[in-house]
C-alpha cells in the first residue's frame, strides 16, 4: 500500500498536505499568497510521513514547505511547478478535468506501433495541446500508440526531459496538468494509447530539492548522472514509496498506459526485493483494480532477461524492453560506421540470431565492453522486444544529431524501415523518420546556473568528440540549438517524403492486415543469410498464411535461391518499384522454391502464398 504525497485538493477548498521527511523535527506547510502568506503547521506520521489539512485553499494557490523552521522549499511531489523549478508548488483540482475515453481500454501490447516525440521540438508551438491537430495523419499512418519523451517539471523551458527534478509536476512550458490530460484524451478518441518516459535513476542538477527533505540519495554506488537513488539502504521504504506512487499517479490520474523507465541499469540496489519488481506488482494490482492492463517498458542495456522474466521465475516481470542489439547491427549494415559500441557490430548473421532471439550478445565476448555481456533471450516472447531503427538517444547522442537521413540513401532509408516494421517485435519510430526528417536531434537545455551551464557544455563537447566522427558542435545553452530540431512536419507531403511516408504506411499495413506479419512469434520464423553477400531472407508463417521477404543491404545485386515451401508465391511489395522511388521492378511476380532470381542492391521484396 503506497502513500499517496503532495497537495491532494479535496474539494470546498479544502486540501490535504503530505510529505516525506524522516529526519526533520519541524515541517510547516507555508501558503504562499500574493498579499499575506500563513504558516499550517504539519503533523508528523509513521514512517517519517507528515501531514496537514488547510481550509481556504483553493486550486492554484500556491505555496512552500518549511523545513525545521527556516529553509523554505517547494514541494517533491508538486503537481505543477508555474513558476519554474525554483518557483512555488501549486494546488491542482484532479477532477477539474472532464475525461471523454471512458470505454478507452488499452491495447494489447503485441498490437502496438509506437512513435517517439519530443513535445517541445514536434510541433513549433512546443505544446500537448499543438500535437493533437496532428493525430489524424499519425493515425493514418497506421500508428496506435504515442511515447513521449519526460515531461515531468525540468529547469527552463527546452530540455529532453532527462534533468527533470519535480517527477509529479507536468512541465509548465508544455501546458501543464489539463493540457496532458487534453492530449491523452485525444489520443484515445482517436485509438491510440499514450507511454510516458519516466527517469527513476536519477534526477537533474538543478532544482534538485529532494535531499534537503530526507536521504533520497545515497553516495554507495557511482552512476554516470549524479548521486543514485536510495533504494536500499536506511529510510529507502520511502523512497521506493515516492517513485512506486509517482508510478501510479501518471497512470490513474492522467489516464496513462504505459509507462518507459529509462535506463535501469543505472537503479543501483542489493536488497532482496528489487525496486523494480515492487514496482510491477504494485502497477499489476492496479491494472486488476481499474479493470485495464497498464504496461511497463523498460531501456536496458543490460541484456538480462530478468527484467522480462516473472517474479516466479527470479524476474522483474516487466512486460517488455527495447533491445538496442537489434538497432545496433541494423545502424552497422546500414552506415557502416564501427566507432564507440558499434565495434562490436556488423555483420549480417548478428541481425539474423537477433531475428530468432532478440539479444545478440547473450553471454559472449563483446570487443568494446572487453568481457562477456547479456544472457539468452531465445525464450522470451518476442513481442517483449522493442526495436528501432532511430530513436532519441541514438540520433541525439550524435555530434550533428544527424539523424539515418543524412547517412544513407533513400534506398537505405526503405530498408531500415522494412526490417523494423517486418520484424516479429514490437516496432518504435523516432518522429520524422517515417517521412525522412532532415532536421537534426541535438542535445539541448535551458539552465540558469552560469557554472552549470558551462559544467555541461565541457562534458558534452568531450564526450561528442571521444570516438566520433568529426562534425560540428552546438552548444546545448543556445537556443538556436532547441531551435534546429523543431520537425518540419510539410515535408511529409512533399516528393520523395510523401513517397517515404507512403511506404511507411504500406508496412505498417501489412504488418496489421497479413496474419503471418501480425502474429508476433518466434517459434512460427525462419531466418538466414548470404553472409559475404549481406543478403537477409526471413519466412513468417501462420496455419493459413505465410510470408517470405528479402533485404539486399548490399549495393550490389545478389543471385539466390529462395528457400520456401511449394505454393503460389506473389509479390506484394518491392521496394525497387518506381512508385517508391526505385530503379525499376526487376525481381518477378511470383517465385517458385529453390529457383535462382537476382535482388538488385539495396531493396525489400515481400511474396505472399496465396491458393
Amino acid at each position: 500500500m503506497t502513500v499517496t504525497l503532495g497537495s491532494n485538493y479535496l474539494g470546498n477548498d479544502r486540501c490535504e498536505f503530505t510529505v516525506w521527511a524522516p529526519t526533520l523535527k519541524d515541517v510547516a506547510v507555508v501558503i504562499a499568497d500574493e498579499d499575506k502568506q500563513r504558516a499550517i503547521a504539519m503533523e508528523q506520521q509513521a514512517e517519517g510521513y507528515w501531514k496537514a489539512t488547510a481550509e481556504g485553499i483553493t486550486p492554484g494557490t500556491r505555496y512552500f514547505y518549511r523545513l525545521d523552521g527556516d529553509l523554505m522549499r517547494p514541494d517533491p511531489a508538486a503537481h505543477l511547478q508555474p513558476d519554474g523549478v525554483h518557483g512555488a508548488s501549486a494546488v491542482v483540482d484532479p477532477n477539474a478535468f472532464s475525461w471523454s475515453d471512458r470505454s478507452w481500454c488499452n491495447l494489447p501490447l503485441e498490437e502496438y506501433i509506437i512513435y517517439e516525440l519530443h513535445v517541445g521540438t514536434f510541433t513549433p508551438e512546443g505544446t500537448f495541446e499543438a500535437i493533437i491537430p496532428r493525430l489524424g495523419v499519425l493515425k493514418e499512418l497506421g500508428i496506435n500508440a504515442i511515447e513521449i519523451m519526460p515531461v515531468a517539471q525540468f529547469p527552463g523551458d527546452r530540455n529532453w526531459g532527462y534533468d527533470g527534478v519535480f517527477p509529479f509536476a507536468v512541465q509548465n512550458s508544455y501546458g501543464g496538468p489539463d493540457k496532458l490530460k487534453q492530449f491523452v484524451d485525444a489520443c484515445h478518441q482517436q485509438g491510440i494509447a499514450v507511454i510516458i518516459d519516466v527517469v527513476y535513476n536519477h534526477l537533474g542538477p538543478e532544482g534538485n530539492y529532494l535531499g534537503d527533505f530526507g536521504p533520497y540519495f545515497t553516495n554507495k554506488y557511482r552512476p554516470l548522472w549524479g548521486d543514485a537513488m536510495n533504494f536500499d539502504e536506511e529510510y529507502s521504504d520511502g523512497v521506493r514509496n515516492f517513485f512506486i506512487e509517482n508510478a501510479l499517479y501518471w497512470l490513474r490520474e492522467y489516464h496513462i498506459d504505459a509507462l518507459r523507465l529509462d535506463a535501469i541499469q543505472a537503479i543501483f540496489e542489493m536488497g532482496a526485493r528489487p525496486f523494480l519488481q515492487q514496482l510491477s506488482d504494485a502497477v499489476a494490482d492496479l491494472s486488476e483494480q481499474e479493470g485495464r492492463k497498464f504496461y511497463i517498458t523498460a531501456e536496458s542495456d543490460l541484456n538480462d532477461v530478468r527484467v522480462l522474466r516473472p517474479k516466479e521465475l527470479g524476474g522483474y516481470g516487466l512486460d517488455s524492453q527495447w533491445c538496442d542489439d537489434f538497432h545496433h547491427v541494423l545502424h552497422t549494415l546500414l552506415t557502416g560506421e564501427s566507432d564507440r559500441y558499434y565495434q562490436d557490430f556488423g555483420q549480417i548473421q548478428q541481425l539474423v540470431k537477433s531475428f530468432k532471439e532478440g539479444f545478440v550478445y547473450d553471454g559472449v565476448y563483446a570487443p568494446h565492453r572487453k568481457r562477456r555481456h547479456g544472457n539468452s533471450s531465445k525464450d522470451q516472447p518476442a513481442h517483449q522486444f522493442i526495436v528501432f531503427s532511430q530513436n532519441h538517444d541514438q540520433t541525439g547522442n550524435r555530434i550533428g544529431g544527424d539523424r539515418l537521413s543524412d547517412l544513407i540513401s533513400f534506398d537505405g532509408l526503405k530498408l531500415a524501415a522494412a526490417t523494423v516494421l517486418l520484424s516479429p517485435f514490437l516496432p518504435f519510430l523516432f518522429m520524422g523518420e517515417e517521412y525522412g526528417e532532415t532536421a537534426p536531434f541535438l542535445y539541448f537545455v535551458s539552465h540558469s546556473d552560469p557554472d552549470l551551464i558551462e559544467a555541461i557544455r565541457q562534458d558534452k563537447q568531450k564526450e561528442f568528440t571521444q570516438g566520433l566522427k568529426s562534425g560540428k558542435f552546438n552548444n546545448p545553452q543556445d537556443v538556436n540549438t532547441f531551435n534546429q530540431c523543431k520537425l518540419n512536419w510539410e515535408k511529409h507531403q512533399q516528393g520523395q517524403h510523401q513517397i517515404l511516408w507512403n511506404f511507411y504506411r504500406r508496412l505498417i499495413e501489412l504488418r496489421r492486415t497479413v496474419p503471418a506479419l501480425k502474429k508476433l512469434s518466434k517459434e512460427t520464423l525462419d531466418c538466414s543469410c548470404l553472409k559475404a553477400e549481406n543478403l537477409l531472407w526471413v519466412r513468417r508463417w501462420t496455419e493459413n498464411s505465410q510470408v517470405f521477404y528479402v533485404i539486399n543491404f548490399s549495393t550490389n545485386p545478389v543471385k539466390f535461391e529462395p528457400n520456401v515451401p511449394e505454393g503460389n508465391w506473389q509479390k506484394i511489395l518491392d521496394s525497387s518499384e518506381e512508385s517508391w522511388k526505385g530503379p525499376g521492378a526487376s525481381l518477378p511476380d511470383v517465385i517458385q522454391p529453390q529457383k535462382s532470381i537476382s535482388i538488385p542492391p539495396l531493396t525489400v521484396a515481400v511474396y505472399q502464398i496465396s491458393g
